[in-house]
């Protein structure tokens, strides 16, 4: 039995004409979600206005004041009516929407804020006297005189009171103000010339600075150096590599930290688009594409990179929020960042973030002495010499060499050094300034003790082996190509006509990595080949998993993946076990060729492969400074 259908009435609806205030809450929900979303809109405006110093206020999470303050060119008395107006904005003329060198064009910020809020806004052009106008859900009032030095203050009080079912769904105060925080930390590391300062004056008193970035001095690289020191910290500051690649018409920059400061989750990747904070999923995709040999998948790289193009190669006016955007050759802008981080990585070399150095002087804890402590001057170089001959062992207890470890005589001291003739056998040769240093000794069978110029290197020889190995069985794959094994009966695999289509534009590339793909009449594909080296394979799950990852990136690294985990296993076999004792000249060859190999600071796994500790942090360990 059919019933009848709940949503059709006897009565003919009609088609009525929704009023302004309407209009405005409606189009509120999709620009102003949350007061971060609030702080955005007025930020971006003071930037759009030419503002060098932006203080941002805000009480209670933003829910009972948000307050921008700027320096920029301000808004004229007799403007200041129209700009509450939808769509109304000084951004654009309305003739070219690709053509967009600003973050607003809509004009739907302002008169948002006002149909949900309590919004005031007073200006003051230079040469022209100060004026204010309010705004009360949806109702405008008058325009006054208004005492102001110049620029806009921009007052936004009871969000959503208008609203109140929106209220319902804000967070803890807390919640909300750690998202206008990260708002104005995107949008400070998009403009390092710019003066940004967060304040919290919840409750009484004058309030505390959340946050304060002083503007940048010099070129754009250095700048946004110093930038991202002051929001990200320091130690990515250090460890982080620069950035600058370009490929038909698009320019990548910034900066990406090394694989051994990798972070548990994606909270540090930063991705801009025309100096506009994006989260773009292509984006993502290639960034995690850049590193996923280098890292373990529950390790992320951490990032902040710019995508500079020109504005008519990609689309903002996908979302009102514009934190969305499309690109017209989306593979290009993709395969611009894996390139370009991959270069840079392999330029880094053997190069280790610091922070492993700092973690492990944390763990070295010097027992604390008491009483008085006496400090003691660093020996001269004659004296360090005569100890070294002092503490050499003698022949006959040479049965008595540590059994958990040994050490090699330093080959510069004595009459044996290589410059003997040319130097007073009291005096020690200089030793080669090798990066990594020259071996001294090994304990416990797996670590190598090495002096540099300024301290030590302790490496893991079966992590750094590994990662040798590893990237000469890659350096192969890529001269020689995958070997790929034929079927004795090709697999056909169903799919839909899309996903057909789909995964036959990349059979080319496919091929590459030995799996061998052919259409088979209708929306069938035919598996002839499968690389080798996996052995025998579901080649139905494989193409499955192929089509899920293509879809959800526009690419698939699940085949490369596959094989090179193949060949991180076969490295982790063949390199050189823990607990194998090894010879002085094998030492240094190793050292050696990890200064010579790319990614050798990290093992297979992103894990660290050596610890520097320089001679400074040893001394004050042991309380010689």
């Amino acid at each position: 039995m059919a019933h009848p259908n709940p949503n059709i009435s006897e009565n003919r609806p009609v088609i009525r004409q929704l009023d302004d205030s309407a209009i405005n809450r409606i189009a509120a929900g999709e620009v102003v979600e949350r007061p971060a979303s609030a702080v955005k809109e007025l930020v971006e405006n003071a930037i759009d206005a030419g503002a060098r110093q932006i203080t941002v206020e805000y009480a209670d999470g933003g829910k009972t004041l948000i307050r921008v303050t700027d320096d920029g060119c301000g808004i004229a008395a007799v403007d200041l009516a129209l700009a509450l107006s939808r769509h109304a904005t000084s951004k654009i003329d309305g003739t070219d929407l690709l053509n967009i060198h600003t973050f607003g064009f809509r004009g739907e910020a302002l008169p948002s804020l006002g149909a949900v809020g309590r919004l005031t806004i007073c200006s003051r052009v230079a040469g022209q006297d100060g004026a204010e106008i309010s705004v009360n859900g949806g109702v405008t009032g008058p325009v006054r005189p208004a005492a102001l030095n110049g620029g806009t203050v921009v007052t936004l009080r009871d969000l959503f009171f208008a609203t109140p079912a929106r209220l319902k769904f804000l967070r803890t105060d807390r919640a909300e103000a750690q998202a206008i925080s990260d708002i104005i930390k995107r949008l400070a590391m998009a403009e390092p010339f710019v003066r940004f300062t967060l304040r919290d004056v919840s409750g009484d008193g004058p309030g505390r600075e959340v946050f304060r970035a002083d503007a940048e001095q010099g070129d754009m690289f250095a700048a946004l150096h110093g930038r991202l020191a002051q929001v990200l910290g320091r130690e990515f500051a250090e460890n982080a590599l620069a950035i600058d690649a370009e490929r038909d018409g698009l320019h990548l920059t910034g900066y990406a930290a090394l694989p051994t400061y990798s972070r548990g989750s994606a909270v540090t990747q930063y991705l801009f688009v025309n100096g506009r904070p994006v989260r773009d999923k292509l984006l993502v995709g290639a960034l995690r594409g850049a590193y996923f040999d280098l890292l373990s998948r529950d390790r992320h790289p951490a990032a902040a990179l710019f995508v500079d193009c020109d504005p008519k190669l990609v689309d903002v006016n996908v979302h009102p929020a514009k934190s969305e955007v499309r690109f017209r050759d989306p593979g290009l802008a993709g395969g611009l960042i894996v390139s370009g981080l991959r270069h840079a990585l392999a330029d880094a070399g053997h190069r280790a973030s610091t922070t492993v150095a700092n973690a492990t002087l944390g763990a070295m804890r010097p027992e604390q002495p008491s009483g008085r402590v006496y400090q003691m001057d660093r020996p001269s170089l004659g004296a360090r010499t005569t100890a070294y001959q002092a503490q050499a062992p003698e022949p006959g207890f040479a049965e008595t060499a540590g059994m958990w470890g040994r050490v090699e005589t330093p080959p510069q001291y004595g009459a044996d050094a290589p410059d003997a003739q040319s130097h007073d056998a009291q005096t020690p040769a200089p030793a080669p300034d090798f990066p990594l240093g020259t071996a001294r000794g090994q304990v416990h069978e797996n670590y190598i003790i090495a002096q540099t110029a300024t301290g030590m290197v302790i490496v893991d020889q079966h992590a750094a082996h590994e990662r040798l190995v590893y990237e000469k069985l890659k350096r192969q794959m890529a001269e020689n190509g995958v070997a790929a094994q034929a079927l004795l009966i090709p697999e056909i695999v169903d799919l839909s006509a899309s996903d057909c289509a789909r995964l036959l534009e990349v059979a080319d590339e496919l091929a590459r990595f030995g799996l061998g793909i052919e259409p088979f009449g209708g929306s069938a594909i035919a598996v002839r080949e499968t690389p080798a080296i996996l052995g025998t394979v579901d080649a139905k799950a494989m193409v499955l998993d192929i089509l899920d990852e293509l879809a959800d990136q526009n690419e698939s690294n699940t085949l490369q993946a596959r094989i090179e985990a193949i060949l991180s296993r076969v490295a982790c076999h063949g390199s050189i076990r823990s607990g194998r004792w090894m010879r002085g000249e094998e030492m240094n060859a190793l050292l050696r060729e990890m200064e010579a190999t790319p990614h050798s600071g990290q093992c297979n796994h992103g894990r660290p492969t050596y610890v520097e500790l320089k001679l400074s942090d040893i001394e004050r360990l042991f309380g010689r400074t």
